[in-house]
């Protein structure tokens, strides 16, 4: 039997159907009739052993993560990325610990991979009780570090893509520290999401050394990238380079002190707000950013959106809303900077 999203199954249809009911507490029962019919069209069109056992893995753990992430939505999240080979005594473990530490006393909470080195000083900063790790099995290297190692919150990996997908979807900022391929290759992915839009506007710190590991990337990207045409002068609103980690966790507050988070409803951009601007802000703004407006359209004041009813912790604040240039994610990082201004 040919399987179809539409409702033209017949008897799958209505057993589908009694499979959601029966199994009850079921939430958004639409999308898990698709996530059913979706498996069922899997086992028709993959024979390949190997390849099943890849996309049943994906699904279970990334259940999993959405489990242990839950009761703790409310609260604000830093992920840290940095070198598993960071000695302890180092100056950069000392500071991701300062500043981990800075961070949970702030209330926030703390996300690493889980391992040694930076990894072990953002759990050991921020202490288990405000932390989470997102291990991945590795042949060597790779094994829970000693704060997080059966703590309810460590998740274990079989494939480094969800495990990405929980340390950038889960978090509100992002802190790189210096490393080696495996943090070039997670900081890199942060800069392609933010930059095409693949994930909300965030702050993403890159926390140098006395040696300016990070400073050293910087004249790479101006004189290799920015030089050829392969980026804008507006991708440099994506990061921020200190070595100081006081200054990092500013970045980070600042960050949310007006803004709040944004959705898209359709082709708009609805921003929400912790406090309304006024008309000569918006014109500021206008003023300042009209490039990333879409023709002919302005910046207007509104309410929630009638899409935003799953977001009812949101409902009350104010927002702003216009037709947005996707050309320019990294001029909105500026915007949503300048917004924090007011």
């Amino acid at each position: 039997m040919k399987l179809s999203f539409s409702r033209a199954n017949e008897s799958i249809d209505q057993l589908i159907g009694q499979l959601i009911e029966t199994a009850g507490d079921i939430h958004q029962p639409q999308i898990i009739r698709e996530m059913l019919l979706s498996a069922l069209k899997i086992g028709q069109d993959v024979d390949y052993l190997a390849d099943l056992k890849l996309i049943n893995r994906t699904l279970r753990e990334m259940r999993y993560t959405t489990q242990v992430f839950a009761p703790y939505r409310d609260r604000k999240k830093v992920t840290i990325f940095g070198s598993a080979r960071t000695g302890s005594q180092d100056e950069m473990y000392l500071k991701c610990m300062r500043f981990s530490r800075m961070l949970a006393d702030k209330g926030y909470m703390i996300i690493t991979g889980g391992g040694p080195g930076i990894m072990q000083a953002g759990n050991e900063g921020a202490g288990s009780e405000n932390s989470f790790a997102v291990n991945i099995r590795l042949p060597f290297e790779q094994k829970p570090n000693r704060i997080m190692y059966r703590n309810p919150r460590l998740i274990t990996y079989k494939y480094f893509f969800n495990r990405k997908v929980a340390f950038v979807k889960e978090a509100d900022a992002m802190a790189v520290f210096p490393g080696g391929f495996g943090t070039l290759d997670e900081a890199m992915e942060v800069f392609t999401l933010i930059q095409t839009g693949k994930t909300s506007p965030k702050p993403l710190i890159l926390v140098d050394d006395d040696e300016g590991y990070w400073e050293r990337f910087f004249d790479f990207v101006k004189e290799s990238l920015l030089v050829k045409g392969f980026i804008s002068g507006e991708d440099f609103s994506l990061f921020t380079i200190t070595k100081d980690e006081q200054e990092a966790i500013k970045v980070i507050d600042l960050f949310y002190r007006v803004y709040n988070s944004l959705r898209f409803i359709e082709n708009r951009l609805v921003i929400r707000l912790n406090k309304q601007l006024s008309p000569e802000q918006i014109a500021t703004l206008e003023d300042e950013f009209s490039e990333m407006i879409g023709k002919g359209d302005s910046i207007h004041c509104c309410g929630m959106f009638p899409e935003e009813q799953d977001e009812p912790d949101l409902a009350a604040l104010p927002r702003i809303s216009f037709l947005f240039d996707h050309h320019h994610y990294g001029l909105l990082m500026a915007f949503i900077n300048r917004i924090n201004t007011f």
